[in-house]
């Protein structure tokens, strides 16, 4: 099932839909059209567990060949916004989570040629998340050096507590694409926190795919684009760790709950490990895809 959170227009309040097709189907007014309460957004629906997934996916397919009126709008009529638009805790990124770009980081970073022995963790503040098509933020006094980072995002669903890696993936909810937009210029003793986590610098969606349409998460092409140019172009099994082992590892000392977001890292072709650097301006786009999930599209704009 592929998750939105859109709005109608600019008076609504943000809504939770399901893709089909072309359309959008709000679930909450297609759930009592049918005499079934599913709630209006995205948390709520991950909180309730795989008894939501089963019933949204059910009443789906019972109503798809004729939707109840009010219940579906094509989705070129309607705002996409981040499937999550404010998440409850801070984003857990992953830094130097692929092989190749372990070496290019230590050329051109502040980081060790070694690969990592355990993931390296940090973290993107809720107000840095921003949906399909918003502006990335360029503050010239801050940073002269804004890079781009494409990466799979696992949405969990159900609490994970010192779990162990073979149950790990049977915690997620699902997947999307997040962009961890990175100010190389910005870091502070070698912290990652404010250099990454800055207003606009964690574009997440279109979509939240569910985790049953993706039983292996391994095996995902990626890539991100710079006005039309490839930047990046990998596949997720080259991760040093992969998404169970990110999930087991936090969960050992963290507790991840419904709604928590993991960014798993990025592959090579990060504007800081290029001959000549590149940076991003204002005026330019990028694009980043993450296979079987979707694409998002953002603007860099001065501010």
């Amino acid at each position: 099932m592929r998750l939105v959170t859109y709005r109608a227009n600019v008076l609504e309040a943000a809504r939770l839909g399901a893709i089909v097709d072309t359309m959008v189907v709000d679930l909450e007014n297609l759930g009592a059209d049918n005499g079934i309460h599913l709630p209006d957004n995205m948390l709520d629906f991950i909180d309730l567990g795989p008894s939501a997934v089963k019933t949204a996916t059910m009443l789906l397919e019972q109503n798809r060949a004729n939707w109840p009126v009010g219940t579906a709008v094509p989705v070129q009529n309607v705002k996409l916004l981040a499937p999550i638009p404010r998440p409850r805790k801070n984003i857990f990124g992953i830094g130097l989570n692929y092989v190749e770009h372990v070496e290019e980081s230590s050329r051109s970073l502040d980081t060790s040629a070694d690969l990592p022995k355990q993931p390296i963790i940090f973290t993107k503040p809720p107000t840095s998340v921003i949906g399909p098509g918003d502006a990335v933020h360029h503050n010239a006094k801050i940073t002269q050096q804004l890079d781009w980072e494409v990466e799979l995002a696992a949405i969990i669903g159900t609490q994970a507590c010192r779990i162990e890696e073979k149950d790990a993936l049977s915690h997620v909810f699902g997947y999307s694409v997040m962009v961890d937009m990175s100010a190389r210029d910005c870091s502070r003793a070698g912290q990652w926190v404010y250099s990454k986590g800055m207003d606009t610098y964690a574009p997440f969606g279109p979509c939240i795919i569910t985790a049953d349409e993706i039983p292996d998460p391994q095996t995902l092409d990626l890539w991100l684009t710079v006005n039309g140019e490839i930047k990046q172009k990998s596949n997720t099994k080259f991760m040093l760790f992969n998404v169970a082992h990110l999930i087991a590892d936090i969960s050992a000392g963290m507790t991840l709950e419904p709604g928590d977001i993991i960014a798993t890292g990025t592959p090579a072709g990060v504007g800081a490990g290029r001959t000549p650097q590149e940076w991003l301006w204002p005026g330019d786009v990028i694009e980043a895809h993450v296979q079987g999930i979707g694409t998002l599209r953002h603007p860099i704009v001065a501010i």
